[in-house]
């Protein structure tokens, strides 16, 4: 009786996480329906978005511009008191240049900041094909976030880092991701949020970032415009030689 017990136990179990399975499948498939299709997200090669970045806790605003190609190529840049501080990928080299640093050359990036830059390379986001680049997703659930009813999906990446998203439970689009990371060798937590969701050339695009720790704005990301299927140069994602 208690192999039977046991049997049907497993059996349960193995359903269960199967069902999880097909339903997180089921919201990822709503969200890419939502932002315009997988077809015209997968036929963008270059996005191209100017904007400002504001920092309340030093009264900062700050000139951003970010370009991103395919297939993982991706440069941030923000402009403050005249100097660039630049972010980029090339698809193989994450690196740096910070004005402020002291140093006027260009630094490879840590493997852990790669990984981070790694995953704004990525035009699709993480969960399309998720399986092919060897992340897993797990369903939590639903929840209210605000007062709106979200969908919670986890994202475990190839490279362990995790990110908790959340989904709108009407427009699936995604309002909000959790995920950690490190700051002079202490790990935060970041909520960062997406908002003000317009259309250019047939793809949903949030215009509005915000980043919270510990409920308290940190950085703020208004895009004052996107293009797409621009000309970008390959030579713009390089690491500068010294």
């Amino acid at each position: 009786m208690l192999r039977k017990v046991s049997y049907l136990f497993i059996l349960f179990v193995l359903f269960t996480a199967t069902a999880m399975a097909q339903s997180a499948d089921e919201i990822i498939a709503k969200n890419l329906e939502a932002r315009g299709g997988k077809d015209k997200i997968s036929a963008i090669k270059t996005v191209k978005f100017t904007g400002k970045l504001i920092v309340p806790s030093q009264g900062l605003e700050a000139p951003v511009l970010q370009q991103t190609k395919r297939p993982s190529s991706v440069r941030l840049s923000i402009d403050i008191q005249g100097k660039s501080f630049v972010q980029a990928y090339d698809g193989q080299t994450g690196w740096q240049l910070n004005p402020f640093s002291g140093s006027p050359d260009a630094q490879k990036m840590s493997e852990e900041e790669t990984n981070e830059i790694k995953s704004q390379a990525d035009f699709e986001g993480l969960f399309v094909n998720y399986k092919e680049k060897g992340n897993t997703v797990e369903l939590l659930g639903k929840e209210d976030l605000e007062g709106s009813p979200v969908y919670k999906l986890k994202v475990t990446e190839k490279s362990g880092d995790t990110t908790v998203y959340y989904f709108d439970a009407d427009s699936y689009l995604e309002i909000k991701n959790t995920s950690k990371t490190k700051v002079q060798g202490t790990e935060i937590e970041i909520d960062t949020f997406s908002a003000d969701y317009k259309e250019v050339n047939g793809v949903l695009f949030p215009h509005t970032y915000e980043q919270k720790v510990k409920g308290t704005a940190t950085t703020q990301i208004t895009i004052s415009k996107i293009e797409t299927n621009i000309e970008i140069e390959d030579s713009l994602f390089k690491m500068p030689s010294k």
